[in-house]
């Protein structure tokens, strides 16, 4: 019996709870390359990930039952670093995307959406994840004028000139190149580097950014490796050159 080729299309996933609008979505992304399934709840949407995993989400905010987006964003994000996450808004509350990306979203639309705007987004979304994917294969990651080995743990100028680096200072850095051109918020680099969550007036990260800067970037008070995102946290973008 011949044995069936694996579909290599990226597999999105659309999580919406009106059907029409579900489907004629599903039908716009296979028609243009993609493997689209499509579940109504989170309950769904948690037992399809477990049987077929995501390149990426489109994730409606709002949704029947006990879970809304926010949540079924820290369950991919927890489960994956990796899988794509646009949060699908009703409206353009700045409130709305702010709270998406600090839980794990990578980008957001709101309704109603331009199917091509919307396009637009998967395409670049799934772009970056295989830079990603890419910066991480490496052991060495060009950070802004330096160059930080992974396996090492230390950081260098490009002339192989060594920069003191603290542990704090290299958890942080290694979440940057393992997530870059994602914005990343400061609760969660908090979490993940020290293991304590933060509390008010809490600047322990900002001050670790700032000195990362003094390190890495060609002129700290005009940063471009490690770049402020605001109302969101920090975002590793990697030199084009």
């Amino acid at each position: 019996m011949a044995v069936r080729p694996k579909d290599q299309r990226p597999h999105v996933i659309v999580v919406e709870d009106e059907q029409f609008q579900r489907e004629t979505l599903i039908d716009f992304l296979e028609e243009n390359g993609y493997r689209a399934s499509g579940v109504d709840s989170g309950a769904a949407l948690r037992k399809l990930v477990e049987k077929d995993p995501p390149a990426l989400v489109l994730l409606d905010l709002r949704l029947p039952g006990g879970e809304d987006g926010f949540a079924l964003a820290r369950f991919l994000r927890e489960r994956s670093r990796k899988t794509g996450i646009i949060m699908v808004t009703a409206s353009d509350d700045t409130i709305d995307q702010v709270v998406g990306l600090e839980t794990g979203a990578d980008d957001y639309i709101a309704k109603p959406y331009e199917p091509r705007a919307l396009l637009a987004r998967v395409k670049a979304l799934l772009r970056r994840a295989g830079g990603a994917e890419a910066a991480t294969s490496s052991p060495r990651v060009r950070m802004g004028k330096c160059l930080l080995d992974l396996q090492s743990r230390r950081l260098a100028t490009l002339g192989g000139e060594e920069i003191p680096l603290r542990s704090g200072e290299f958890e942080l850095l290694k979440l940057f190149a393992e997530n870059p051109n994602r914005p990343l918020s400061r609760d969660w680099l908090l979490e993940t580097t020290s293991h304590r969550e933060m509390e008010a007036f809490d600047r322990a990260i900002d001050i670790r950014v700032l000195r990362i800067r003094r390190k890495i970037e060609t002129d700290p008070a005009r940063p471009t490796s490690i770049r402020t995102v605001r109302s969101a946290g920090y975002m590793f973008v990697p030199p084009e050159d």
